[in-house]
């Protein structure tokens, strides 16, 4: 296993809408193993494959590190789609690996449905809520471009921006590697 270097707010891939997974092989178990590494380097509780440069319709969430998750199970969702969104709203605060040291309060729907197919490429299906809800639409964000920055009102937006150029340009420090091209894309 190996860190891979996370794509930060501005590099295009994170904009991009994902190519999704044709079948499992060793690159893309690969993958799945440094992704885990990295996220875990970085302290991160979710991580999608475009946050470390690769196109493709993978996310991955371990809430194990987190009060009341500690029984959690790492899981893989490959393809993933979200069925159902409840009406029900909450707000928590979010933060995001691309997006270093902003943080803010978000709204979404408190529970959601999701299939997805494993790394033994069956599909699965539940129902999320709480925290994993929260985590499992962050990630499923970042397979379809969006931030959970676009999803502040447009004052936040507005106060953030100087925040996020200076990420964008990469003035800024980590305590994980970060990508330097935003053209990055893994190969």
């Amino acid at each position: 296993m190996s860190l891979l270097p996370i794509t930060l707010y501005g590099d295009n891939i994170l904009r991009k809408k994902v190519s999704k997974v044709k079948s499992i092989d060793d690159k893309t178990i690969n993958l799945i193993s440094n992704m885990f590494e990295t996220m875990h380097n970085a302290h991160g509780i979710g991580l999608a494959a475009n946050q470390v440069g690769a196109n493709k319709a993978v996310f991955i969430i371990d809430l194990a590190g987190v009060e009341e998750y500690e029984n959690f199970k790492p899981i893989v969702f490959i393809n993933p789609f979200i069925n159902k969104y409840s009406e029900d709203k909450c707000i928590i605060e979010e933060g995001c690996l691309s997006i270093p040291d902003i943080r803010s309060e978000v709204e979404r729907p408190s529970e959601i449905e999701i299939t997805y197919l494993d790394t033994n490429f069956k599909e699965q299906k539940f129902q999320a809520d709480k925290l994993l809800a929260r985590v499992i639409q962050h990630e499923y964000d970042h397979l379809r471009g969006i931030y959970f920055t676009d999803l502040l009102p447009q004052t936040d937006q507005k106060r953030l921006k100087k925040s996020l150029t200076k990420i964008k340009n990469r003035k800024i420090e980590t305590d994980y590697p970060v990508t330097q091209d935003l053209d990055y894309q893994l190969k």
